[in-house]
């Protein structure tokens, strides 16, 4: 929050949120998992099954913001261990600038993408707005899971082992180069790079669905988290909190990527805080950690333990050439910076 007392963009600090959440959150019998830090998702008791509701929106992108907006949703029905299936979305379009080929653009990525992953695309409202600079869509996915299947963050214990899928930050490295094409031309990255770096949308691809299916089926998997808006390092925070417990980042086993780490160098951001949708964090239980990360090896699918569930006492902190220091946490995310 800022001194002048209004908040700066970005993600609500954690404790305010959970505040928020205590007071005003409905009770109902059959709600299993309910609004509250750390967890992503909603899970309502449907009988023979949980169904797993998500919403989130699109802010940063305007390029292939449909596209963005069925995965980053998707994600985090898949890191409950469930099966996205349905969508719908809010789409709010800018007055005065929208015309018939952005709206027809951005309804033909939200197809191809959820024709890729077989989510069927099943409703929602569509408008141009006032106050809008670029079109802003939020998106709501439905998934399901069998009951004895589920997988929450808050399921997180002390002595379990951090993994990290593919690396970072790769939606920011896809945002910057997208929306900084002539910026960064004129600082003397070649198209190669760019397109490279914009490329990282569908490679290594912002999408951890397949990642997280993986992990699910597998076994010893506590919690999953897709770390988005704040980074990484937000990310292990947001499950601490959920867990209640502390934990430790070993920065010197972090992926970064290479075209990553050169855009946050260029722009003097910390990749750990740089909105990192594509990464996924995977706590397992110590003695499933060798087989976990061959089974992701046999499948081509990068990943690294990074840290470990530590007692909440402790903190959440990191360690990094031999030295601890406080992790920090980015309520607003690195990327805003530079947009």
């Amino acid at each position: 929050m800022a001194l002048d007392g209004i908040f700066a963009t970005g993600k609500l600090p954690l404790e305010f949120l959970q505040g928020l959440l205590q007071r005003y959150t409905t009770s109902d019998p059959r709600l299993v998992t309910g609004p509250r830090v750390g967890e992503d998702v909603a899970v309502i008791d449907m009988g023979d099954r949980y169904m797993v509701l998500k919403t989130d929106p699109i802010t940063f992108a305007t390029d292939q913001i449909g596209w963005y907006a069925v995965h980053v949703n998707a994600n985090d029905i898949a890191t409950s261990g469930a099966h996205p299936l349905w969508m719908l979305n809010t789409i709010l379009l800018p007055a005065h600038k929208t015309t018939p080929e952005l709206v027809d653009s951005i309804f033909a990525q939200l197809h191809d993408a959820c024709a890729r992953l077989g989510i069927a695309l099943v409703g929602g409202h569509t408008e141009v707005t006032w106050g809008l600079e670029r079109p802003i869509v939020v998106g709501v996915m439905v998934g399901e899971v069998q009951k004895d299947k589920l997988i929450t963050s808050a399921g997180a214990r002390v002595g379990d082992q951090v993994l990290l899928v593919k690396g970072i930050p790769i939606e920011a490295t896809a945002l910057i180069a997208h929306e900084k094409v002539d910026d960064l031309r004129q600082r003397g990255y070649d198209d190669e790079f760019i397109r490279k770096a914009q490329n990282y949308l569908y490679e290594p691809g912002i999408s951890v669905v397949e990642a997280a299916r993986l992990a699910a089926e597998h076994g010893g998997v506590r919690a999953m988290h897709d770390p988005t808006e704040g980074g990484l390092a937000t990310g292990l925070h947001e499950l601490a909190f959920a867990a209640g417990t502390g934990l430790r980042l070993e920065v010197d086993s972090v992926p970064v990527l290479e075209e990553g780490r050169r855009l946050c160098a260029e722009y003097g951001l910390d990749p750990l805080g740089a909105i990192a949708s594509g990464a996924l964090l995977v706590v397992v239980a110590p003695q499933q950690v060798t087989s976990l990360l061959e089974s992701y090896a046999q499948q081509g699918i990068p990943c690294a333990r990074i840290g470990e569930i530590v007692p909440a006492e402790e903190g959440v902190y990191a360690v990094e050439g031999g030295r601890r220091r406080p992790l920090p946490r980015y309520d607003k995310d690195e990327i805003a910076r530079i947009f």
